[in-house]
């Protein structure tokens, strides 16, 4: 289609243009504005198709230099009020209160908006990266940056498996993100939202930095107004934006935006709903992970989540505590030194943050029945043991009494369970070795009637038997060590009348050792 029959269609002025090149053209500003206005005024999907369609076609056949120059504030202004109203053609519904979920039916017709919007903003990336291709590195690059967010965010909602999109319409979504990375240069998404610099000299240095820069502002600043306390919670897509978003930034970029990505992490993890808590709880982590701990420490953010996560430490939901308990492990480097490294002889070891996390964990497993849950702890423990070293004597007691109860439930097929409170033992033995003599008889008595159990378990498997059984033996080796051989005598009086072959042929390696 003409350039002047498309414009005819749309029923828009076509007043000279001051441009010599291209004459009885209206301003490109001014038409932006006309097709943002009738976008925002159609009555009807059919309408809104049309001319989102009409769109599509002026972006594929007009002269680049009339749709992209001048590069002044108000052309940006321009192209961002129209990639609003075409992305608000494919606006997900709003919740009315703050449950967060809408049915499916209420998505039905997103999918083939987001799919129309979404060839016409692919036609905009295209005209405009080949413009710019063109006319050198630095022509059209503020533009190119400024629409890049908005795009970048809508891109993100819709290539998502959710119920507010289908096959078609993440397939679109994916290649309008493709398209993205080619009009800019980008490598991938992470180079996209982080940038690079380049270039050694001072000179070459800006430009390169000009023309990597990444968007990671610009697309916080497209999901701040909707990441507030009372409506971040009416749009489901938002929270999964955000955290994609997120994710994708590592060291040292994160850094310099931590206070605009902190606290809506914490409002998801202060949500009662198990999938956002969750959510939050993976956003904090990767904070942790990317940030340098003298950031974290500033204006006690590190102390805030550490509250924000201990907390979480009293729910119910295995899959929030596993989570909730790695991300803890690696906060507490923040805030603290490990209780394992060594202190001078003259100091004595203060009790810090490790002990409060490990006392708590420990009282509720003591009481714990629910499998889900025995196994969320139990995956973590031995990590939190090895970080507190020697330190463990504080809390033998209760990793006594964990110890002897985990050992005697099963947990099939995999004995997940045992396996870990096994390592847990090893480890403890290891660090706390001079205080496991007097725990030796009842700690001796559970290992050892665990072996005659899971030898004679038909319902295990060969494989979950022997590594069962073998690190049963490397326990009995331990605190053999740890005793100064006060159980080999015991073991010598064991023979074929109390145990099976199999349980002796364990035993044996324990004594063999000994001698060695």
């Amino acid at each position: 289609m003409e350039l002047s029959s498309l414009l005819h269609d749309l029923h828009l002025s076509s007043s000279s243009s001051s441009d010599k090149l291209l004459p009885n053209l209206p301003p490109i500003t001014e038409l932006l504005s006309q097709l943002q206005e009738k976008l925002i005024a159609a009555s009807s999907q059919s309408e809104t198709s049309s001319l989102i369609g009409h769109v599509r076609q002026l972006f594929q056949t007009a002269h680049a230099d009339w749709l992209f120059s001048p590069d002044s504030a108000e052309l940006q202004a321009s192209y961002r009020s129209l990639i609003s109203a075409l992305i608000g053609c494919a606006a997900l519904p709003l919740c009315q209160d703050d449950c967060g979920s809408l049915p499916a039916a209420a998505y039905q017709k997103i999918p083939s908006r987001a799919v129309t919007a979404g060839s016409a903003l692919r036609a905009l990336l295209e005209a405009l990266g080949n413009w710019e291709r063109g006319k050198g590195p630095r022509r059209g690059r503020t533009l190119l940056l400024t629409v890049a967010p908005p795009v970048c965010v809508f891109a993100v909602t819709h290539f998502q498996d959710q119920a507010w999109t289908s096959s078609s319409s993440r397939t679109a979504a994916r290649n309008l993100q493709e398209e993205l990375l080619r009009a800019g240069g980008w490598r991938d998404t992470a180079h996209l939202l982080m940038g690079d610099v380049g270039g050694d000299d001072e000179a070459g240095g800006r430009e390169e930095e000009e023309k990597y820069r990444g968007i990671l502002g610009g697309v916080l600043d497209v999901l701040q107004p909707q990441l507030t306390k009372d409506s971040w919670q009416r749009c489901e897509a938002v929270k999964l934006v955000f955290a994609w978003t997120l994710l994708q930034v590592t060291r040292p970029s994160l850094s310099p935006h931590l206070s605009r990505l902190l606290p809506p992490s914490l409002l998801f993890t202060d949500h009662y709903r198990p999938e956002n808590c969750m959510l939050g709880v993976r956003c904090l982590h990767h904070i942790v992970l990317n940030t340098p701990a003298a950031d974290l420490r500033q204006f006690n953010r590190a102390d805030v989540l550490y509250q924000a996560l201990f907390k979480h430490l009293y729910t119910t939901e295995a899959a929030v505590i596993q989570l909730v308990l790695s991300c803890l492990l690696d906060l507490l480097l923040v805030l603290e030194k490990p209780p394992s490294l060594p202190t001078p002889s003259s100091t004595r070891r203060k009790s810090c943050r490790h002990d409060d996390v490990l006392h708590l964990v420990l009282t509720h497993m003591e009481a714990e029945h629910k499998l889900p849950l025995r196994r969320a702890y139990t995956s973590a423990l031995p990590l939190y043991i090895d970080r507190m070293g020697v330190a463990v004597c504080r809390h033998l007691r209760r990793v006594e009494r964990v110890v002897l109860g985990y050992l005697e439930v099963g947990d099939p097929p995999e004995e997940t369970t045992r396996l870990k409170i096994l390592e847990v033992l090893q480890k403890t033995c290891r660090a706390a070795w001079p205080r496991m003599q007097c725990r030796l008889h009842v700690l001796l008595r559970c290992l050892l009637k665990l072996l005659v159990d899971v030898s004679s378990d038909s319902q295990l498997s060969d494989c979950v038997r022997q590594k069962l059984m073998k690190e049963t033996s490397l326990c009995i080796k331990l605190l053999d060590a740890a005793s100064h051989g006060q159980i080999q005598p015991l073991l010598q009086q064991a023979d074929s009348s109390c145990c099976s072959s199999e349980v002796l042929g364990c035993l044996a390696t324990v004594t063999v050792a000994a001698h060695r």
